[in-house]
């Protein structure tokens, strides 16, 4: 795919957040304009091993806004957390208890009642973190739960700055928000950071917190 058919599929967000500004969704209606006024109930899920990492410098930042907006705001750190990879077993019949009792319960108690959800991780080897994925993936035994109106945020950091690279995670957000019916508020994509910090120095952070406290 090269950069026009990324840019195509990934849409005007993406672009916004690829240039370091994180577009709104457009002009909001009076419904949308109130419902602008309420706090939400937001939860940032974190994919990073590294405390001091490029995604979770980003994750830091929005929550900072949101939480100036009057948001409230939890975060999982799926790395630093104990959830076990789904295993196919269907036991949870996608809307039942889980037959690993983990982490994975934080999520499950602050998810369901969330307005909106947050996924920042770095880029490994072309994909999401595998610790964010374990939770996503987890996302199964609560399915019926979760298939309501939300809305969601990517920040996404990766080493590279080939913007057709960062498609695959974009496609992956993009289809997981189709799925479940979610609305799509806005995305930060920081090409370019690699050593943990990079980030700091560029004008990314900004464009998460000016996310954050957009909502």
């Amino acid at each position: 795919m090269d950069r026009r058919d990324f840019l195509k599929t990934a849409g005007p967000l993406a672009l916004g957040a690829l240039a370091g500004v994180t577009a709104p969704l457009g002009a909001p209606s009076g419904a949308e304009a109130e419902a602008k006024d309420k706090a939400m109930k937001i939860l940032v899920l974190t994919g990073s091993p590294r405390k001091n990492g490029n995604s979770n410098h980003l994750a830091s930042r929005f929550i900072e806004g949101a939480t100036e907006a009057g948001h409230s705001v939890t975060r999982f750190d799926a790395a630093q957390s104990e959830v076990h990879p789904c295993i196919a077993c269907n036991s949870c019949g996608m809307d039942g208890p889980c037959i690993f009792q983990d982490d994975f319960g934080i999520v499950r108690e602050h998810i369901v009642p969330a307005d909106m959800v947050v996924f920042a991780t770095p880029m490994y080897y072309f994909g999401i973190s595998a610790q964010l994925k374990a939770v996503i993936d987890r996302f199964y035994a609560i399915n019926g739960q979760i298939h309501v109106p939300k809305k969601a945020a990517l920040l996404m950091t990766y080493a590279n700055t080939a913007a057709e690279q960062a498609a695959p995670i974009a496609a992956h957000y993009d289809v997981l928000l189709d799925y479940l019916g979610w609305q799509d508020a806005g995305r930060v994509i920081a090409p370019g950071v690699w050593v943990e910090g990079s980030v700091s120095n560029t004008p990314y952070p900004r464009a998460a917190y000016d996310l954050g406290k957009s909502l």
